[in-house]
């Protein structure tokens, strides 16, 4: 049976499961340096956003006497995993990529309507016993144009979703476009910078780690447009972002993820521009269920001759 560490918390569909299989789950978290120390003693890691593993962890986990078969990332992306690294000690490296596409397009709709309408302002001045009718003059989100950079699976989600509220679709991704897509339109970034009244973000990181909306990307963005992040901080410079916004160029942006999470600079929390969540894309019912019993599936099949 497996000793599997659970190093950010499991949904108890996957705690379940693994029990009932005989296996011993371990929810205690641990920060780098102790992690290096008993990552050894476990067959299965599974992490989720809060925990890294980057190669001095890795090499810890490769001594000699290490049990260590597995990685699991309980979500989709893997940028907080160095995957090369990991598969060339050995190590199995897997993720559970169907089960969260649905809330974390949810997620940026929820953004979009925000700020579109201003909720994230009005919802917090009417509580002061603030009246501002007058401020809070929207724009609908039919017949806008949605800019989505990356189009996996969260991309294709939110194209269908934003399509049946009658927004034009536009869609970049560094592979060129889809063949089975054709309702959909492809655009070089530049054209889709210009040319979208909203644009999301739902690919990963660059592997330089570069911003694809850096300075000179934002000051491409047609002027008055809004930018939603639910996929990864790094992908804005947030300066820039911030500069765009104070200088009128960006009329709203919608993030969910940060450089620094939790965020700490004053004058990204406190901008009255931006709605904010705390990285919660994948913090539904449904998408930790299924995650869950996607964490489960994956070890099982893994470990099945």
């Amino acid at each position: 049976m497996l000793k599997i560490l659970a190093n950010d918390g499991l949904d108890s569909i996957a705690s379940d499961c693994l029990s009932e299989k005989g296996h011993t789950i371990d929810t205690t978290h641990f920060d780098p340096e102790p992690l290096k120390e008993v990552i050894g003693e476990y067959d299965v890691i599974i992490v989720r956003s809060a925990t890294t593993l980057d190669q001095l962890i890795l090499d810890a986990a490769a001594q000699p006497g290490s049990k260590l078969k597995l990685i699991i990332r309980a979500g989709v992306g893997l940028d907080n995993i160095d995957v090369d690294y990991a598969t060339s000690k050995g190590f199995g490296v897997r993720n559970t990529p169907n089960s969260s596409s649905t809330s974390v397009a949810e997620l940026a709709l929820g953004h979009m309507f925000n700020l579109a309408r201003h909720i994230h302002s009005a919802n917090i001045t009417i509580r002061k016993g603030e009246w501002n009718k007058k401020h809070y003059n929207g724009i609908q989100l039919y017949g806008r144009t949605l800019g989505i950079i990356g189009f996996g699976r969260i991309g294709q989600e939110i194209a269908a979703k934003a399509r049946a509220l009658g927004m034009n679709i536009l869609y970049f991704q560094r592979s060129g476009p889809k063949d089975d897509h054709e309702d959909f339109k492809f655009a070089d970034l530049d054209t889709l910078l210009k040319e979208s009244d909203f644009i999301t973000l739902h690919t990963p990181s660059s592997p330089d780690g570069k911003a694809i909306l850096d300075a000179e990307a934002i000051q491409k963005i047609k002027k008055g447009a809004y930018v939603i992040n639910t996929a990864r901080g790094s992908l804005i410079d947030y300066d820039a972002l911030l500069d765009a916004l104070d200088s009128g160029h960006l009329s709203g942006a919608g993030l969910d993820v940060y450089t620094e999470e939790p965020p700490l600079n004053p004058r990204l929390t406190q901008h009255p521009k931006i709605s904010m969540t705390p990285h919660i894309g994948a913090s539904t019912e449904e998408a930790q269920r299924g995650i869950g019993a996607e964490v489960c599936d994956v070890i099982t099949k893994y470990f099945t001759p």
